[in-house]
């Protein structure tokens, strides 16, 4: 059996365990290791756990070192990559959008525990939706549910549309341009919603700062604006027996609340895996 020769190895000539090594000690993030795993996956064509499991003898790929260099300019791992995992689905992002956080899974969590027993939402609104992010993370907790998702931004909403035609969601998901709930009629079982919530004059590091859509972030001075424009319509738009969900910054429990009380609302706290405050969760009594 006549085979030809091996492919040849990378410039580097090393392997693929010295390379994450040597990517690790440079990365500076809080997860340099993780970064550089999903960086070699993203370069070899496999999946983080493929890698793990059966590519850590393998060469170093000749894209990687390029990838890492985009990285060592703190541009996002899910830019690089084009996609970040987030609850149970995968959602494709890019330049223009927010990268989806880790955090954010708190709202489907106290979706889910609100739902437990019950067949679960039937009209989801997600206010703010990106790349549809919370939307279609709710979609695939209930199969049966029927979603809109309404963002300021054609080009969130044009991946919030591939996202959903790449999960299968197409028929059961809109996306609407849109200011907030300006407009909106009908009542929803389920509302989600992470709005902007920096204040103007905090500090962000540079991967943030000089990457992601200030849009997406800034909501004036004490980083409260568009609670105060999303909140009041809150009560019209929950149906009878449904929840609102609403992301918030660690600090901002009491005065947002404050606003849910103001309108009517009785709200709930709810902490991320970290244990800090991460959403407020607010009831329609039923009827």
């Amino acid at each position: 059996m006549v085979t030809g020769p091996p492919p040849a190895p990378p410039a580097s000539g090393r392997g693929v365990r010295v390379a994450l090594v040597d990517a690790a000690g440079r990365i500076a993030s809080a997860t340099p290791r993780l970064d550089a795993e999903l960086l070699m996956a993203h370069a070899l064509g496999v999946s983080h756990q493929d890698l793990l499991l059966k590519h850590l003898g393998d060469p170093e790929p000749d894209g990687f070192a390029g990838l890492v260099a985009r990285r060592l300019n703190h541009e996002p791992v899910a830019y690089i990559t084009g996609a970040r995992g987030f609850w149970t689905v995968e959602i494709g992002v890019g330049p223009g959008v927010l990268v989806p956080r880790a955090d954010s899974e708190t709202l489907i969590a106290a979706a889910v525990a609100h739902f437990a027993g019950t067949a679960g939402p039937k009209r989801v609104l997600d206010l703010g939706t990106g790349p549809g992010t919370l939307l279609l993370a709710a979609l695939a907790e209930w199969p049966e549910a029927y979603g809109l998702g309404v963002d300021a931004s054609e080009e969130a909403l044009a991946y919030a549309r591939r996202n959903a035609d790449a999960l299968g969601f197409a028929e059961r998901a809109v996306f609407e341009l849109g200011d907030w709930a300006d407009g909106l009629d009908g009542q929803f079982d389920l509302i989600l919603c992470n709005p902007p919530y920096i204040g103007t004059a905090e500090e962000l590091g540079p991967e943030v700062r000089d990457h992601e859509p200030a849009g997406a972030l800034f909501a004036g001075a004490d980083g409260l604006d568009d609670y105060r424009r999303i909140i009041p319509d809150l009560p019209r738009l929950l149906a009878p027996g449904g929840i609102a969900v609403l992301e918030i910054g660690w600090t901002q429990g009491e005065a947002v609340s404050a606003l849910m009380r103001g309108a009517g609302l009785d709200p709930v706290l709810h902490h991320d895996l970290g244990g800090r405050p991460r959403a407020l969760a607010a009831k329609m009594p039923r009827n």
